[in-house]
């Protein structure tokens, strides 16, 4: 039997929202669109779990993925598609990437971020989950993780650690403004 590569045709290209300054949705292209012609105006969600500490349970992306291989995550990051609103978005990333039902796990928005006011590359909801457990998290997309003190990714970041562009922002922004 012949092995078959997949065709692209197989995983249909992501269709994200395209935004004016006030978030508003005023068209739509495909992800892989949006990255090659460095767009700001779409939208993302990103969560933190959060542990009694104080301390952020953060992941450690594949060395397989595109971007940052092997580098820093938020507990939950993914982007809004086409027609799904932040929490849409959300619920599912939690569901796929940490296993969590935010259906019946408690959570709360804990920021909103815009390329227009913030130093962050796009809109985005930031969210906040408090677990001492750490979450059933997908292999394909993590490797491993640590818990973490805010400032001490921050730190990390400074001294040359790799990972997502935004947090060391974001983390600034939600925790030690």
């Amino acid at each position: 039997m012949e092995n078959k590569a997949p065709r692209e045709a197989d995983h249909p290209e992501e269709v994200l929202d395209l935004v004016n300054e006030n978030d508003e949705v005023i068209g739509s292209t495909t992800r892989k669109d949006i990255y090659a012609q460095g767009l700001r105006n779409y939208r993302v969600i990103h969560a933190f779990i959060i542990n009694d500490e104080g301390k952020l349970w953060i992941p450690r992306r594949v060395g397989s993925k595109k971007l940052y291989p092997n580098g820093l995550d938020y507990s939950i990051a993914g982007h809004v598609e086409s027609g799904e609103t932040y929490t849409e978005g959300l619920i599912k990333e939690a569901k796929e990437e940490v296993g969590l039902d935010l259906t019946k796990t408690p959570y709360k928005e804990i920021g909103r971020f815009s390329p227009h006011m913030h130093a962050v590359h796009c809109f985005q909801h930031v969210y906040e989950i408090s677990s001492n457990e750490v979450p059933d998290y997908s292999h394909d997309d993590f490797s491993g993780f640590e818990w973490l003190p805010p400032k001490e990714i921050i730190d990390r970041y400074n001294e040359g650690e790799v990972g997502k562009e935004d947090i060391p922002e974001v983390i600034r922004l939600c925790y030690l403004s």
